[in-house]
């Protein structure tokens, strides 16, 4: 299917089928914002579309997995010949709390692959679509974990600081082309059973700053039309990002370690 003759513009989302990627793809559409929805097979993207076309737009979908290169060019190829994109939501991502000297090379391959080279891959692919129908915005989901290392989670942490890094250079570098590039930091979502169960192991320190991911979808997306580089949800997050800053990590990161240690040792039970 080709769309590149019309003058419609196109919003695509990662990671589209649940969770924030999903409220990311109802917040556009009801602003009535066309959309080429990204997921591995098998999720229910067939349904979602369906029910995104309610909003009077168009949906189209791709099943595929981010982490296989050859995939992930093909898409991207498939998306430069077919879509006035003017919006890349990079949602997909992938993370977990463990032991590192447990973990497997698997587990380590599919954050980094995904939370990173992925997202990267993508962006470059993609950014001369994003050129020809400016104004553009590319929106790149990070963290709150981006903001302290810690310990059985060394990894998730560490991928996402890499997003902010990454996120707000490209800023910079693409100011004054007519396209903007902000990162969003969500704290805890509660966005399934399994989700808030994990939230719940945490304790008092894990549910603070808990949102709903429609509400995060929100706030993100009003404020990457904003143009705003870094963004931070809700009242408590941006007080917990205060707290990071100013509090020596000798006092944060012990704090946080114990927290998902917690987890762990609950799940062993």
């Amino acid at each position: 299917m080709n769309n590149l003759d019309g003058k419609e513009k196109f919003a695509l989302i990662t990671g589209a089928s649940m969770g924030l990627g999903r409220e990311l793809a109802f917040e556009l559409a009801k602003r009535k914002i066309n959309l080429v929805l990204v997921s591995l097979g098998n999720e229910g993207l067939d349904d979602l579309c369906k029910k995104l076309k309610e909003y009077g737009i168009k949906v189209h979908f791709f099943e595929t997995d981010l982490t296989r290169r050859v995939e992930l060019l093909e898409l991207t190829s498939r998306i430069k010949g077919s879509y006035n994109l003017n919006i890349l939501i990079n949602n997909a991502g992938v993370g977990g709390s463990k032991e590192f000297e447990k973990t497997d090379i698997t587990y380590i391959d599919s954050i980094i692959d995904l939370n990173i080279r992925a997202l990267v891959l993508t962006t470059r692919e993609l950014l001369p679509v994003l050129k020809k129908n400016k104004p553009s915005y590319i929106l790149n989901v990070s963290s709150m974990a981006s903001f302290s290392p810690i310990g059985f989670k060394t990894i998730y942490p560490a991928s996402k600081v890499f997003i902010d890094y990454f996120t707000r250079g490209l800023a910079e570098e693409l100011k004054g082309t007519g396209i903007s590039a902000s990162v969003v930091h969500p704290g805890p979502m509660k966005t399934n059973m399994h989700v808030i169960k994990r939230i719940n192991k945490h304790g008092f320190l894990g549910r603070m700053g808990v949102m709903s991911p429609e509400k995060v979808a929100e706030i993100a997306v009003n404020k990457m039309f904003r143009r705003r580089s870094s963004i931070l949800a809700g009242t408590v997050n941006r007080l917990n990002f205060l707290l990071i800053k100013i509090l020596p990590s000798c006092i944060t990161l012990p704090l946080l370690t114990k927290a998902v240690k917690k987890e762990i040792q609950k799940d062993s039970e």
